[in-house]
């Protein structure tokens, strides 16, 4: 078959998406095609650059050209991506593609570990990352991100100040602990804690993110409605440990995202502290707070089970430090790569595959 434009993109609508179930060709991800003789580029346009199955869709396609074009024709594939978006555009953080929710029942989970090691490993896939500290009252990003001391600036935009987020380690940031002192308890009410978080929103230039991460506090309260009532959430992720305790309230998390009213859908489950593994026996493996609590939660509610984070010294020591585990290199990094994978297939699916989101009207 000779090589043509046409007979490349026949030939690659034969190589389906393993998550979206239908091939490159019709889903528009198959761009920039050029044709030189024997020789053939183009580009194909992934949902994200986190994406783990891409080294297996650039086989696919080579393996389809070869098969119905011949194995003398030389490629050059580029892959791309451009993350989606199924957020219901409006004035409200108009830049920002996905929303993302990250949540626990419970406090001593490790929400915010999670939240700051799966910021980094998004950064370093490539996305253009944010991450929003609501957790008003024990706020730890800035010292997981070694930026304690540091403080947002002020810029005119529209006539109006806007608040310009920290950036670190390619992530860029907000926290009430950038404007207080780290000694300081916050003492405020709901509605000032409320207020705090809709300025971190609708205040703050935060440009163009593929994802911005929403760092809530434990449990369900003003803030998670806030949230929902002032943006249109992508999704939810719920932090829990195996112990029954944390998955009794990590499933009260699961129930108030899915309550008729609010409706956000849920995008998978994360195990941290799934078991402990001492540095000097790295292959072992103990489970001193239960085993397999994570995968029977996920599996009475329906969703995902996007990963396991094991106890190690070196994440306590990274989030100490300011420099998060997911910036190293080892097995804990390819630990938060991974859910950086899953997390950012989960979104894609969703995008495909669910209704446009809306901001929430609460009467509650």
């Amino acid at each position: 078959m000779e090589l043509t434009k046409e007979n490349l993109l026949k030939a690659l609508s034969e190589v389906i998406d393993p998550d979206l179930k239908k091939d490159l060709v019709s889903l528009g991800m198959i761009q920039n095609i050029h044709i030189d003789g024997e020789k053939a580029a183009f580009d194909v346009v992934l949902t994200t650059p986190a994406c783990p199955l891409k080294e297996v869709i650039k086989k696919d396609c080579e393996e389809k050209i070869h098969k119905h074009l011949g194995d003398n024709v030389k490629l050059i594939i580029n892959m791309t991506s451009n993350v989606t978006t199924k957020r219901d555009e409006g004035p409200v953080l108009p830049g920002v593609k996905n929303i993302i929710a990250i949540s626990s029942g419970k406090g001593g989970v490790g929400k915010s570990t999670v939240a700051s090691n799966l910021a980094v490993a998004l950064a370093k896939s490539g996305a253009d990352v944010g991450i929003i500290d609501a957790d008003i009252y024990g706020p730890s990003i800035p010292t997981m991100f070694n930026c304690e001391f540091e403080q947002p600036g002020i810029v005119q935009e529209d006539g109006k100040n806007k608040i310009v987020p920290i950036q670190q380690y390619g992530v860029k940031l907000l926290s009430i602990g950038f404007l207080t002192n780290s000694e300081d308890a916050v003492v405020w009410r709901g509605p000032m804690a409320s207020s705090a978080l809709r300025q971190f929103i609708t205040d703050a230039k935060w440009g163009d993110l593929d994802y911005l991460l929403i760092d809530l506090p434990p449990g369900t309260s003003d803030i998670h409605l806030t949230l929902v009532q002032a943006v249109p959430v992508t999704g939810a992720l719920v932090v829990t440990t195996p112990q029954k305790v944390a998955l009794a309230d990590a499933q009260k998390g699961l129930s108030m995202f899915r309550q008729p009213q609010i409706n956000v859908p849920i995008l998978g489950l994360v195990e941290n502290m799934a078991w402990f593994t001492p540095e000097e026996l790295p292959d072992n493996k103990y489970f001193i707070f239960g085993e397999g609590g994570g995968k029977k939660l996920a599996e009475k509610n329906e969703v995902e089970l996007l990963g396991h984070i094991p106890i190690v010294q070196s994440i306590r020591e990274s989030g100490d430090n300011g420099y998060p585990a997911a910036m190293k290199d080892g097995a804990i990094a390819d630990s938060f790569k991974q859910l950086a994978e899953r997390v950012a297939q989960q979104v894609a699916i969703r995008n495909a595959t669910q209704t446009e989101t809306k901001k929430v009207e609460v009467t509650v």
